[in-house]
């Protein structure tokens, strides 16, 4: 079965062996001590080529047509292990293939394919992308696979709310569900409060499409339960405290955390792990209209914790406090909640490293191996108890929004805390969603953070 796409878009590689073009990947060192093909080392010496990080150097053929190409890769290729994403980029339409490179097959592989990223649902003219044969030591399948989950959580993110409402999210996750035959359920509009999940349903009833709860099951009965729960925000407005209009601009990436597990959930399902998956994602908009959420509201959350409403723009721990506890109800091995949740968490590790928080040290550790063992950074915070305190209201059990404006991504993270009392390993991230600035394997846009590292992970806990 080939891995789902929710946009259908060229393959970045191609089969052609034999009948590709090559491009020699190559060091300084490589061009001082001419270890590389006599012709393509002429070509470089009379260009001036030094083979800097992410040069690229057309190579003509002796008929006067393009022969190839050589790439820099600097002094250290290991700083950028990605940088061949770059190439996806720079090359002219054709067929390639890597002569040499003192690089994994798989990373190599992956990074051509990570930076081959377009979004161009909205593009009249769309241009033929360059393509590159797979390296036969690489694990084409797994490269392929990968890539799917991170191009689905970067469309969904990137795709404007008019298009990725309530409605189209549930749509692209029953779409995902029925391609690997996974199960799907849905609690809308005013079933939510029938059923018990009153804050997902506070903080999206003043929208026009209805706030829901969408849950997809998975695998076999009796494997590791892995659970995965993402912020579903399609849009927030901050609500009755509503946000300047420069802080609205990017709020269509408010559901990352939701595309974020589906794109994991899409790597998991695909490679088919032992494990018996559950993702949960409480979508809702954060609107304004007379029936909206006030400030100084208080409401009761499915868990039976009461939350007084000291900020209707801090929405996404609520819809996540009635998931995190409905997912609690289960024996969890594992249950992971991602969502694109404080400015804080930017502010202490800026937009590329995500932090999660777990009081389980073990998982920490395993994950930050899981992180440096496939480049996909994290970081772990503290989930410092001496700020728990900041959560309690006067006159409720916990406020969403604690006064005094520290430790802003700690403080959410032990809100979320309070609705997680069974499972032993549980983790937060607070990741950011979006490339600020285009890189090597990826451009400015929607950014699948972390799950790469959490699909590794998982992959070794699910034998």
């Amino acid at each position: 079965m080939a891995p789902y796409q929710f946009i259908e878009r060229p393959s970045p590689f191609n089969t052609s062996a034999g009948k590709t073009l090559p491009i020699f990947a190559v060091t300084p060192a490589h061009i001082e001590t001419g270890a590389i093909d006599p012709i393509a080392l002429d070509w470089a010496r009379k260009a001036g080529f030094k083979a800097e990080s992410g040069a690229v150097l057309l190579i003509p053929s002796a008929d006067g047509h393009l022969g190839g190409a050589l790439f820099g890769l600097g002094g250290n290729p290991s700083e950028a292990p990605f940088l061949t994403g770059k190439l996806a980029r720079a090359l002219p339409p054709g067929k390639y293939h890597i002569e040499t490179a003192p690089l994994t097959a798989n990373r190599l592989a992956l990074g051509y394919g990570l930076g081959s990223y377009r979004f161009e649902r909205y593009k009249s003219a769309k241009g033929e992308p360059p393509t590159l044969l797979i390296p036969t030591d690489a694990d084409a399948a797994d490269i392929k696979r990968q890539l799917a989950g991170v191009f689905l959580a970067r469309d969904l993110i990137n795709t404007p709310t008019n298009d990725m409402g309530p409605e189209a999210l549930e749509a692209a996750f029953r779409a995902l569900a029925t391609h690997y035959k996974a199960d799907v359920s849905v609690i809308s509009g005013e079933a939510l409060l029938t059923q018990n999940f009153p804050l997902v349903h506070t903080v999206g009833r003043a929208s026009a499409e209805a706030p829901r709860l969408l849950e997809l099951r998975w695998g076999k009965k009796g494997h590791k339960k892995v659970t995965l729960v993402g912020k579903g925000v399609c849009f927030d407005t901050g609500g009755l405290d509503i946000k300047p209009a420069s802080s609205m601009l990017l709020m269509k990436k408010d559901m990352g955390g939701a595309a974020n597990v589906m794109g994991l959930a899409l790597m998991i399902m695909d490679a088919k792990l032992k494990v018996d998956l559950r993702v949960i994602i409480p979508v809702v908009e954060n609107s304004i209209s007379a029936n909206a959420f006030r400030p100084g509201d208080i409401y009761r959350s499915r868990k039976g914790l009461t939350v007084q409403i000291d900020n209707t723009d801090a929405e996404g721990r609520l819809i996540l406090a009635d998931a995190l506890a409905y997912a609690d109800e289960e024996k969890n091995e594992l249950l992971v909640d991602m969502a694109t949740l404080t400015g804080a968490a930017r502010v202490a590790l800026g937009p590329d490293l995500p932090p999660f928080f777990t009081d389980d040290a073990e998982l920490a550790q395993d994950l930050s191996e899981a992180s440096l063992s496939v480049d996909d950074p994290m970081w772990r915070m503290p989930l410092h108890m001496g700020y728990d305190k900041d959560v309690s209201a006067r006159i409720a059990d916990l406020t969403n929004a604690p006064s005094g404006g520290m430790a802003g991504s700690i403080t959410a993270a032990l809100f979320l805390k309070r609705f997680v009392t069974n499972t032993k390993s549980w983790v937060h991230f607070d990741i950011f969603g979006w490339a600020q600035s285009e890189r090597p394997h990826s451009p400015v846009g929607g950014e699948a953070q972390a799950i790469r590292a959490l699909y590794q992970h998982i992959g070794r806990i699910a034998k």
